[in-house]
């Protein structure tokens, strides 16, 4: 749970209508593709284009054949106007009548606009991924190359629509070829297996945008992720307005910066706020309301806003990748802070400096639900327009605990806190007084260069639990080189060459590694427990002042409360969405 809320979608509430319960069914797939073509059945604008290429096509008609499974389809019926596709497989697709309900095909797309295609294209162009055969004689699934009658052992694949024309065929088969029944008796099951091949289908229905976005975000079974971004888009799409084009040209712009790898989500809340609207899911759907020229007006203005806000995390906050960023959601806050407040003022600049480290190290984001969306737009808002002199957020002062409780891990927030503060003190290897490369370091895909102080292999076969020995408080920035001269020696062993290593500019060395004099003498005894609760209290003192705390009010970590069990990682995990209304959190990617 770590403590996060999740956001309760708008018109819930014990006089909410509730919605209609997923209606689950079986349904044969050639007829799920003839509902494409008829408008009952649309597909939303959620890709440009089909995207599959041949060899994605021929496996699936291969799984139809062979009876294996392809997963099932996920169907939404609804009155929302949605922007769909109005052809699929060089065929038209009918429109649906005026208020109508519909069938939005969610999960699925690819799957169904295979077997739509391949049963029924008539087109006139031999490249087309759509003209295909089966080989009765290899029992496999072919591209032609042109539009001419293939040998008579050939059966293309859009007669399967047209019983007469297959059968037609299939005699000339059993007629003309010498081993003709067993071909025809293979192509009469190939027949039947497209007719009677069944799927699971669930529908949805009576259920609103923002109803249907938790169960939209997480659809995988194609392992293509798909997102609110890609139903927004549908929902908002144009001639003229194309929101994944839009997010997309903002993290082109960022790519320089290392800051390409922006989740879309997080951006489009910004949209939202720049169309006048705010960061919740309720004032994402109304950007389908809006005309195109709004939405362009609204995505320019977020762009702009992201371009200031990385040139202030890059110089100010030495962030240098959006992988570092403790919380993706803090973004959302920054950039409507610099879309608000193009040129800070000193005294500006100095406040949103507070605002980052205290929501950083106070854990904030771990849970972002709709009222703190909302009481953080307002304080920004206050901010912007000097009713007040600080981003006023409702952070807690953590105990200093927390470097010894929470692990370092990909998703830890205050893993990455711990790697921007050693960054900002330029860390020496302590075994050989090299710079640390930073860039390498921060990179933060491979962490090589965060190794153990106390060496892990070392402390496991002192039966130190694996939490204790992962905590943030044990970990600093050393060379691969240098940690394997290490290896699994006692410090009170290697810790004798880092000190004839650095000779009298030990303490130097020590502090660009945040490490106290009193901590480096505990680890010389091999007291494991004391080191800890002295690292701890060191990078403690070190961010509260930044994050505008007093580090003399700090609660410091007593030796007897450092947990000594498995249970005690505290892993903070930023919540990409707040869409989600179970208790799953998503980790912050990185």
């Amino acid at each position: 749970m770590n403590g996060e809320v999740p956001e309760v979608p708008i018109g819930s509430g014990p006089t909410a209508p509730v919605p209609k319960e997923p209606t689950p069914s079986v349904d044969r797939i050639d007829v799920l593709a003839g509902r494409i073509l008829t408008g009952d059945i649309l597909l939303p604008k959620f890709q440009r284009s089909f995207v599959w290429e041949a060899p994605k096509i021929l496996a699936l008609l291969d799984s139809v054949a062979r009876g294996y499974p392809i997963g099932s389809v996920l169907l939404w019926q609804s009155r929302e106007e949605l922007r769909s596709e109005n052809r699929i497989g060089g065929l038209e697709i009918e429109l649906p009548k005026p208020d109508y309900p519909v069938n939005y095909l969610l999960d699925g797309q690819q799957r169904l606009s295979t077997i739509c295609g391949a049963m029924f294209w008539n087109g006139t162009d031999p490249r087309s991924r759509w003209n295909l055969a089966y080989d009765l004689r290899k029992r496999a699934f072919l591209h032609l190359d042109n539009l001419d009658d293939p040998p008579s052992h050939q059966v293309r694949l859009n007669k399967l629509a047209d019983p007469a024309k297959f059968f037609a065929q299939v005699a000339v088969v059993s007629g003309i070829e010498p081993d003709g029944e067993e071909l025809a008796d293979r192509a009469n099951k190939l027949f039947s297996r497209f007719k009677d091949y069944k799927i699971a289908t669930v529908t949805l229905g009576d259920m609103t945008i923002e109803d249907v976005a938790p169960i939209f975000e997480r659809i995988n079974s194609t392992g293509t992720p798909l997102t609110i971004v890609d139903l927004m888009r549908a929902a908002t799409w144009s001639p003229d307005f194309d929101l994944v084009d839009s997010i997309e040209e903002l993290l082109g712009a960022l790519a320089d910066k290392d800051f390409s790898g922006i989740d879309k989500k997080v951006i489009l809340r910004n949209i939202s706020a720049s169309a006048g609207g705010g960061f919740s899911t309720g004032s994402i759907d109304d950007l389908r309301k809006l005309k195109a020229d709004d939405l362009q007006t609204a995505a320019k203005a977020t762009k702009d806003a992201y371009l200031r806000t990385v040139d202030f995390l890059a110089t100010d906050i030495r962030i240098s990748s959006a992988r570092v960023i403790p919380y993706s959601n803090q973004l959302t806050v920054l950039a409507e802070v610099f879309r608000l407040i193009p040129t800070p003022s000193s005294d500006q600049l100095a406040a949103i400096r507070v605002w980052f480290w205290r929501t950083a190290l106070a854990g904030y984001f771990s849970g972002w639900n709709t009222g703190q969306m909302a009481s953080d737009q307002n304080s920004v808002v206050a901010f912007s327009k000097g009713a007040s002199t600080e981003i006023e957020v409702a952070a807690s002062e953590p105990r200093a605990d927390i470097w010894v409780t929470r692990q370092f891990r990909a998703n830890n927030a205050h893993a990455k806190l711990l790697a921007i503060s050693l960054a900002h003190h330029s860390p020496i290897d302590l075994l050989t007084g090299a710079a640390i490369d930073l860039g390498h370091a921060l990179a933060w895909e491979n962490q090589k260069e965060f190794h153990h102080f106390f060496p892990r292999d070392y402390l496991k076969n002192q039966k130190v639990p694996r939490t204790r020995i992962n905590c943030l408080a044990n970990i600093v920035m050393l060379t691969s080189a240098s940690n394997k001269r290490i290896s699994n020696r006692a410090p009170s062993d290697y810790l004798k060459e880092v000190e004839s290593a650095a000779g009298e500019n030990l303490q130097t060395w020590l502090d660009t590694n945040l490490i106290s004099r009193d901590a480096f003498e505990a680890a010389k005894e091999d007291d494991f427990g004391r080191f800890l609760a002295l690292r701890a209290e060191t990078l403690h003192r070190l961010l509260l002042p930044l994050a505008g705390w007093s580090p003399d009010d700090a609660v410091e970590p007593q030796m007897d409360e450092v947990p000594t069990s498995e249970g005690s990682d505290t892993e903070d995990s930023d919540l990409t969405d707040e869409l989600p209304t179970s208790d799953a959190v998503a980790p912050d990617s990185i």
